[in-house]
């Protein structure tokens, strides 16, 4: 087990050494094996392996201009796809599956010099906040095994606390890179809607809901990694204006003007809030009203019982047209023995939601993002717990036996009762991190800051959120936190 994380080991770390010659590519590839071996057989993170063909890449290349050039990757088996490498997405319908094709993501990763070199656990399709599919098993907390790493995107945060490489490739579409950011210590930057790439031609991603990026170690990795990634794709849905001063340059700069914050301690959907999770919002309150700055407290005025039953709308409608295409490429229904019970759930209840339904949720995206856009016009930054508790123990148990039988029953119950069964499908889950769905629907930028440690030596991160387009702002204030020592 870890007791701290090794953030001077970051990724522009190593791809200073290759630069200067003081390690190679594949020497720096070998040790991620050693770590994977000592560490995977305990914590599950990892699931497939490249190894000799990472060595080979590693082999051939120059890093002339790349930021991250030599430096070891792994990707997460959900949509960053390597064409050839098995692309399962957690899923045993997809478990013979390899990806014809290289997804736009990944190669802009390879573009900025990383060597893939396998893929990390996730569970089902991405749809839980902890990972623990029926296919791979549960990816385990390297502060203590006993506990999760968090999901959808639990085996690269559990890869990178425990130093298998220094940053993994993630996603997010309602805290998937947050969640497990806070349960492991690491920080997880959600960027805004449209800044990463995703298509043009792999669809919207929950209509824009779902953002892929990393997990990391430092601010500097986390600004180097959006200088890397950011690109305007003029034929994909969402588009977001380019950073063009550069986030690692933004971040060394002095403040041009002090932000304004407002911190909320309250659960949006109205559950329990843990006193770890307060108190990493109050250290966080405490240090920057000492160092100057003004501080309210106050969230935006938004129904979130409200806007989680539109965000379920939209998974289940998503995971039914996902399915429709699965069956059309398989030429067979999906069956109820393809998939896990949640999926079947999310799909049946998809299949009778109708269009009107979908589009009047998605509207109710809209909305909230206009409060959220008045909101900030008083408040540059807000501050929230990242998750409600600390991570939860990997046996936790989210549905008892006669709610199971109820769930296997959805077929034949109205498209109300569905969407009732499926809040009350996640409402325990929902309860551990009820803080992260919002910029999601808003897509608005959010991180996941690393500053507490509980009395049982397990992390919760913080949560703070600006207006689209401004995560140099998030990455500022992280880089002034992380340079005071706030850190864990």
């Amino acid at each position: 087990m870890i007791h701290h994380i090794n953030r001077k080991e970051d990724g522009l770390y190593f791809a200073e050494l290759i630069k200067k010659g003081d390690v190679s590519s594949q020497e720096l590839i070998e040790r991620s094996f050693s770590v994977i071996e000592e560490q995977n057989p305990l914590l599950n993170a990892v699931i497939h392996t490249r190894k000799e063909k990472a060595l080979k890449e590693a082999g051939k290349k120059g890093w002339n201009g790349k930021p991250f050039g030599g430096v070891p990757i792994l990707l997460k088996e959900l949509g960053q796809n390597l064409k050839g490498e098995p692309a399962t997405a957690g899923s045993r319908l997809f478990r013979n599956v390899t990806a014809q094709q290289t997804s736009h993501f990944v190669s802009q990763l390879l573009k900025a010099g990383f060597i893939p070199i396998g893929s990390t656990n996730v569970p089902e399709f991405g749809f839980t906040n902890i990972t623990h599919s029926e296919l791979y098993g549960p990816a385990r907390n390297p502060f203590n095994a006993e506990f999760s790493a968090g999901g959808s995107s639990g085996g690269a945060s559990a890869a990178v606390a425990s130093g298998m490489v220094p940053i993994a490739g993630a996603s997010d579409g309602g805290g998937s890179i947050r969640i497990p950011a806070s349960f492991t210590g690491l920080i997880g930057l959600k960027p805004t809607r449209g800044r990463t790439p995703v298509g043009p031609g792999s669809g919207r991603n929950w209509q824009g809901a779902a953002i892929s990026f990393a997990l990391t170690k430092s601010i500097r990795d986390t600004a180097a990694m959006m200088d890397a990634m950011q690109i305007i794709q003029p034929a994909a849905a969402f588009q977001t204006p380019l950073f063009n001063e550069g986030y690692l340059n933004y971040i060394k700069q002095p403040l041009e003007r002090p932000f304004t914050f407002s911190f909320s301690l309250d659960s949006p959907v109205h559950t329990k809030v843990s006193a770890d999770a307060k108190c990493a919002v109050e250290k966080v309150v405490k240090w920057l009203e000492e160092s100057g700055y003004k501080v309210s407290e106050a969230a935006p005025d938004t129904d979130g019982v409200e806007l989680m039953r539109a965000y379920y709308t939209m998974n289940a409608g998503e995971t039914a047209a996902m399915f429709s295409t699965i069956e059309k490429s398989m030429g067979r229904p999906v069956e109820e023995t393809d998939v896990e019970l949640l999926t079947w759930v999310l799909y049946l209840a998809g299949k009778k939601t109708s269009a009107a339904d979908y589009s009047n949720a998605i509207s109710q995206w809209d909305a909230a993002a206009e409060k959220a856009d008045q909101f900030h016009k008083e408040v540059d930054l807000l501050i929230q717990p990242a998750t409600a508790e600390t991570a939860p123990s990997v046996d936790r148990v989210y549905w008892k036996d006669d709610f199971i039988a109820k769930m296997k029953q959805v077929e034949s119950m109205s498209s109300k009762a569905q969407q009732d069964l499926i809040w009350d499908m996640w409402e325990e889950s929902l309860s551990l991190t009820p803080f992260t769905q919002q910029s999601n629907l808003t897509g608005q930028p959010s991180i996941s800051l690393p500053v507490h440690l509980s009395e049982e030596g397990l992390p919760i991160g913080v949560q703070i959120t600006a207006p689209k387009g401004k995560e140099h702002w998030l990455l500022k204030i992280g880089e002034l936190m992380e340079r005071d020592g706030l850190f864990i």
